[in-house]
């Protein structure tokens, strides 16, 4: 259901994808121990996928909450912690907040930097692309110096 909800997002479908949401979020408050499938069940799956989806509508602010949150708890997870920093950093540039987008960016680097993993390396270079509009700052190029020395440590 978290995926269909993710699809429909991609969609522009706000109201199908948050139905799949409750209806994801609901099947998940009743998974326990006993369940066939409970080791791939995750905590934080809900809010990494939730929070992609929001921003997939464009709501900024919910897949900010979503993403920080879910950034927060996941600590041994850390290529799913780079996925969702880079789509934190995401938020971030387009709700207009640089200074926090470059605290994630720089955080979701350093995940990289362990991990070398494709889904989070996408996402990072994509926010990268987003930063152009700023890329005379300082702060900016600092950034972005960090991501492509990862490249050149690879």
């Amino acid at each position: 259901m978290l995926h269909a909800a993710e699809a429909h997002a991609y969609l522009g479908e706000a109201r199908e994808c948050e139905r799949a949401l409750a209806g994801a979020e609901k099947h998940l408050e009743q998974a326990h121990g006993s369940d066939a499938a409970h080791d791939l069940f995750s905590p934080t799956h809900f809010g990494r996928l939730a929070g992609s989806c929001y921003l997939s509508l464009t709501d900024y602010r919910k897949a900010e909450q979503l993403l920080t949150q879910t950034a927060a708890e996941l600590h041994d997870r850390r290529k799913s912690r780079a996925i969702v920093l880079g789509n934190l950093t995401l938020a971030r540039i387009r709700h207009g907040d640089l200074d926090a987008a470059l605290t994630s960016f720089s955080d979701a680097v350093n995940e990289l930097h362990g991990t070398r993993g494709g889904g989070g390396m996408n996402i990072v270079f994509r926010a990268a692309r987003e930063l152009r509009p700023w890329r005379n700052e300082p702060a900016v190029q600092e950034a972005q110096d960090r991501l492509m020395a990862l490249m050149e440590a690879t």
